[in-house]
């Protein structure tokens, strides 16, 4: 199954992949929500996809949620990420909730192949780029700022500006209750006790200038 909601992409893909004997295009979908009911619906005809190919941000579910109900929900169905969007913490997120792969829009077609293929044998198949920054972590843990999302980093320059978690959640357009658990994130990430702790941090990494 193609899930992407851009119809010129799930077409291309389907081109490419239909050309190959082993490989045939059970469905398609253009978001998450989409793909949670067509998938619903080959399960109760007994014909569920071996792999699905999904794009992250789409409207309605992103994939990183839908990756989620489709391995809790069909466990024998496996999860290759096809997205944009290279940044560490989409990476994680995916992988975390059960992706059998993780490809860059960039991919040669001969990867996103054998990326199809090493999920129907249980393997992983990581993007050149995404594996060698999953290895860096390994080798070099993030410390510091580096841990920070790019969204945390922005909660921490706010913090240091001395806004609530309300004027953060208006400010970023979120929920209050999802800017407190960023400030939690934040702080539990740099090991830090207190909002003035990290209003320092930010002051002395040059988010915010420092006030005379």
């Amino acid at each position: 199954m193609i899930v992407d909601d851009h119809a010129v992409v799930r077409r291309g893909i389907r081109a490419y992949l239909e050309v190959l004997d082993d490989l045939q295009v059970a469905a398609e979908a253009a978001n998450g929500q989409e793909a949670l009911d067509r998938l619903q619906e080959m399960s109760v005809r007994g014909e569920l996809p071996d792999v699905v190919l999904i794009d992250l941000l789409m409207p309605k579910m992103d994939g990183v949620a839908a990756t989620a109900h489709i391995t809790r929900n069909h466990p024998g169905v496996k999860v290759v990420v096809l997205t944009s969007f290279g940044e560490m913490e989409r990476v994680h997120a995916a992988l975390a909730n059960g992706a059998s792969g993780y490809l860059l829009k960039d991919a040669e077609p001969h990867e996103v192949v054998a990326a199809l293929r090493a999920a129907t044998r249980g393997d992983v198949f990581l993007h050149p780029s995404v594996a060698r920054r999953l290895t860096q972590e390994i080798v070099s843990p993030p410390t510091g700022l580096s841990t920070l999302t790019n969204r945390e980093r922005d909660v921490l320059t706010l913090v240091a500006q001395g806004c609530s978690n309300q004027e953060i959640a208006d400010e970023l357009v979120i929920s209050e209750r999802t800017a407190r658990t960023h400030v939690s994130n934040v702080l539990r990430k740099l090991q830090l006790t207190s909002r003035t702790q990290a209003a320092l941090v930010a002051v002395h990494e040059g988010l915010v200038p420092q006030q005379q």
